[in-house]
């Protein structure tokens, strides 16, 4: 991509706060957009080839969303939690397997989309982020969830086609989560926790494609209040 064209992208840039350069092969993040730190609210470079974020990414304090899916990278520098600002983190395809501590700074974010990378651990430590609605970690290599989960603040976590044989009976204690997707993973029915149905706010328990037959959640102790939160969650919406 020739300097001019860059140019232009960042002169237009100065005055809307969006840089968007998708597709175009870049393997590193533009050094140029340095210029742009008290301007940029949106940065969207998806679909190229970066394997590294500089420490750098730190200083674009009015940062709201910053989205880098398919790229290379395989993880974050601990400076992405000066992003005070930053409402959306979506790093979906990447080679990401984990994240740095800081990320449980990022206090306005509400969307955090780590689908199809190559996290085999849930990730703690995010029980931080209090605005937290969307946490995507599906197609990624994740075996259990565990009691730290009940920290999260998230509405909805999205666990569909992991590894996961082991899921805490602690995420019936999340305060606020309303949908949790497992579809494709290894759960036996014995393995599902039944203050999941009987005792959390969850009223989208999503499991096809585990080692049982979902008709069979029927018989756990539960399923009719869960059938109710489900029920009163449809007819809220239709």
């Amino acid at each position: 991509m020739g300097n001019s064209a860059l140019k232009s992208h960042l002169e237009t840039s100065q005055k809307t706060g969006v840089f968007q350069l998708t597709a175009k092969g870049l393997q590193e993040f533009p050094e140029e957009l340095q210029r742009l730190t008290a301007n940029l609210r949106t940065v969207d470079l998806s679909g190229n080839k970066i394997e590294l974020l500089p420490a750098s990414v730190g200083n674009f304090l009015q940062l709201k969303s910053l989205t880098l899916n398919s790229n290379k990278l395989t993880g974050l520098p601990v400076e992405i939690g000066k992003l005070k600002k930053l409402e959306t983190l979506s790093l979906n395809g990447n080679q990401i397997q984990q994240l740095p501590p800081t990320v449980g700074q990022l206090k306005a974010l509400r969307t955090l989309n780590l689908a199809g990378n190559q996290i085999t651990e849930f990730p703690l430590g995010l029980g931080t982020l209090r605005q937290l609605n969307l946490l995507d970690l599906s197609r990624n290599g994740i075996q259990s969830v565990p009691a730290e989960v009940s920290d999260l603040q998230a509405i909805e976590i999205n666990l569909n086609q992991n590894q996961i044989s082991v899921l805490s009976a602690e995420v019936s204690r999340c305060p606020r989560l309303k949908v949790l997707r497992l579809e494709e993973n290894c759960l036996e029915l014995s393995s599902i926790p039944q203050s999941i149905l009987s005792e959390s706010q969850v009223s989208l328990f999503s499991v096809e494609g585990n080692l049982f037959e979902v008709k069979k959640l029927r018989e756990l102790e539960g399923y009719e209040q869960y059938m109710e939160r489900f029920t009163a969650t449809k007819k809220k919406f239709a």
